[in-house]
Parts: structure tokens; sequence; C-alpha cells
């Protein structure tokens, strides 16, 4: 059964003031409820700026963002994990949860690490965790927000593709388990064939569409053939649109 919201854009006009160029300009897009949706585009064009107004982040702009039919900015915030785990360097792991919600007691957040296989370190500090360790807690801090709705910036920059194949193991276990919807901002077309239910290939200034697929076949369950397949499709259309 669905648990995620439904996320519909309709982003007229989105400008920063000193540049002569909109950002966005027209774009419309739904996203289905539970559906696991990546933004592949190359790096400056836009999709985290994208990913802050679906959080509510950013609220100056005309048009519409609406999740399950509210404005995005009065909506339960969004779990949002960004580019950097962000994590407070003082606090543990546990507490690092914690801290983005006060109420949940020790005992939850310690089960929403255990959601990322990370229970038995719950009294490290960031320090005391490799890079992929970080991102799981920004992961299980952004259950602790809100489980239902997932922004994932970048979730695997700078990690060395070997975490990254750990670390997607773990995002298809919660996606499988918890049914969210998700918007996963990606430049790797392989982010896209394993993880995701569909792909929107973003690019130029304004910010566009230029390519929509559904990606065929359960995420988790594709065989390394056709990730391939799909990642040399989308790779591909990219390129070609570009042109």
């Amino acid at each position: 059964m669905a648990n995620g919201p439904r996320v519909t854009l309709d982003i007229a006009l989105k400008r920063f003031p000193r540049l002569p160029v909109p950002l966005i300009e027209g774009l419309a897009l739904e996203i289905a409820p539970s559906s696991v949706v990546a933004l592949v585009g190359p790096s400056g064009v836009g999709k985290s700026s994208l990913l802050r107004l679906v959080a509510g982040i950013d609220t100056d702009f005309t048009g519409s963002i609406l999740v399950d039919g509210l404005p995005a900015a009065t909506a339960p915030p969004a779990g949002f994990v960004f580019q950097d785990s962000r994590l407070l360097p003082w606090l543990t792991a546990r507490d690092n949860i914690r801290a983005v919600r006060p109420a949940i007691t020790a005992a939850e957040a310690t089960a929403l690490l255990r959601q990322v296989d990370l229970e038995t370190y719950a009294d490290a500090f960031p320090r005391q965790l490799s890079g992929g360790m970080q991102r799981r807690v920004a992961l299980a801090r952004a259950l602790a927000v809100n489980p239902d709705l997932l922004l994932l910036d970048e979730p695997f920059v700078s990690l060395d593709r070997a975490l990254v194949t750990d670390l997607q193991r773990v995002f298809l276990s919660l996606f499988d388990r918890q049914h969210p919807t998700v918007l996963l901002v990606t430049h790797w077309p392989e982010d896209a064939a394993i993880l995701a239910d569909r792909a929107i290939l973003l690019d130029g200034r304004p910010l566009r569409i230029v390519g929509d697929f559904q990606l065929e076949g359960k995420r988790g369950e594709r065989s390394r053939a056709h990730i391939e397949q799909m990642t040399a499709l989308i790779s591909e259309h990219r390129t070609e649109a570009t042109r």
C-alpha cells in the first residue's frame, strides 16, 4: 500500500536577481505516490535548487508545488539528505537524530539507526564513522523528520563507488519496507538505473526536462545486464538532448 505523498510541480518562474536568465521557467512534473524518481543532470544545472523548492525551504518562485494537495511550504517537512552529511560533530549518531526531532526517545532513534544497519554505532561520534556511515546516519535523521517523503541530494557524492554499492543496498531495502515517495538528485545515470522507477533528465538554462523514462523491472531485482542497458539508454539520450 502506498505511504508516500503525491508531489505536483507547476513552476512558472524561478530566478535569482543577479542572473540574466531564469533558473526555471515553465516546468511541470507530477510524482506518483511511493515512487522513486531520479532527477538526472549535470552539476550546476539547478537540481539541488529544485529540491529546495520541493522541500519548501525556498518559497521565492511563481507557480505551485503541492504535496498531497498542500503547498510545499505548509506541508509536513520532507526528510532531506544533503550532499554532505551535515552531522553535528559534538553529538553521537543517536543524538544527531534526536537533534532534528527532540520528541523521539533514545530507543526510537536507535531503532532508526537499526534501519540503516548502524545500531551498534549509536554512541559513535561523526569523526569515528566512515563517509558512508555518516551518510547512513544522515538518512536515519531524514527518516526521523519524515519517512514518507525523502529528498536525496547527490547522496553518493565523493564516496568510493564500492561504498556506493553498499549504500545503495541500504536505500533499496528501505524503499521496499517504507514505500516513501523519493526524489533522488544525481548526475550518474547508473544510480537512476539501480534505484529509481523513473528517470527525469534535466538540462539547460532555464532548466527543462529533456527526457522522461519509466524504468523497466523492479528496483533491486534488475540484472547487471539490464542496469547497464538502461544506464546506456539514459546516457545516450542525455548526450543527444544536449547537442
